[in-house]
């Protein structure tokens, strides 16, 4: 049976809903930057992180670097990976939250 007009529109609301309550919660918060620890896998801290925001790549001379941001309500966390591994990391609060 097809949908009509007022069920396509409470799916779409419900699926927005959906959407923003995921983003509500992030990962992306002090608790969660004081687990991850130097020498760490990229995988390891995907684990619990999932998928970086923004993430971006290079190799040079046999090296691979890659640094990762979560951005959360809460924070954003950015990791630099050496070779796979966490080598730096910090945290930084949104302007207006202590």
């Amino acid at each position: 049976m097809p949908l009509n007009k007022l069920q396509i529109i409470q799916l779409a609301v419900f699926l927005l809903l959906l959407f923003l309550f995921a983003a509500c919660g992030s990962k992306a918060n002090e608790s969660n930057y004081n687990k991850i620890e130097i020498d760490m896998t990229e995988e390891q801290v995907k684990a619990f992180l999932g998928s970086p925001t923004e993430s971006s790549s290079i190799q040079v001379a046999g090296l691979s670097g890659t640094s990762s941001k979560w951005v959360g309500k809460e924070g954003t966390i950015n990791v630099q990976f050496l070779n796979g591994k966490v080598k730096a990391k910090a945290f930084s609060k949104p302007s207006g939250l202590k």
